[in-house]
């Protein structure tokens, strides 16, 4: 597995740095795997782990499993420097939560990657939000994989919902079920 965390950007390529690439559990999405491991190899990248799902493809630059066990898998995207993963709903959260620069590249149900193009509305509504980098395609994740010494660390976000949230959806609930209290 990769080595120790860095401290700082100054090595976002070098061995220390830790790139976690995730896929999520379902379906495996290898054009974003592919496109990883190519960029890695061609450019002499260590410190990229990826979780790639139930894929026939084996990654020749990056160390890779298809599954992990959740403890493991929770302590490699807490070392994370960045992380780069298709836009799942879990996944996105997750790295805003811990901080983590994340580089999005949704499904494509025109591509058989998905049943609907809900990731391009995630990934829309995220990049609108600016919390996160958006390549719609192999070639913008090249560039963005090009980039990522520019990334900055993404403000944490919290675990829970907040307060505002909970107090309006307490007051739609009451407003349209009546109040119970």
């Amino acid at each position: 597995m990769a080595g120790a965390r860095q401290a700082g950007w100054a090595g976002i390529l070098g061995e220390c740095t830790v790139i976690l690439v995730t896929v999520g559990t379902q379906v495996a999405f290898d054009r974003l795997v592919r496109t990883v491991d190519a960029w890695a190899g061609d450019n002499g990248i260590s410190g990229v782990f990826a979780q790639i799902g139930p894929s026939d493809y084996e990654p020749q630059s990056i160390e890779f499993a298809q599954f992990m066990d959740p403890p493991s898998f929770e302590e490699l995207f807490i070392k994370a420097d960045v992380v780069i993963a298709h836009a799942g709903m879990g996944t996105i959260l997750k790295a805003l939560e811990l901080g983590k620069p994340v580089l999005i590249m949704p499904r494509r149900a025109s591509l058989g990657e998905q049943r609907n193009e809900h990731q391009l509305a995630t990934a829309e509504r995220f990049k609108k939000l600016g919390v996160v980098r958006v390549a719609a395609d192999e070639n913008e994740l090249l560039a963005q994989l090009n980039q990522l010494q520019d990334m900055q660390t993404a403000d944490r976000i919290g675990s829970s919902a907040s307060t505002q949230l909970i107090d309006r959806l307490k007051g739609f609930l009451c407003e349209h079920l009546g109040d119970s209290e």
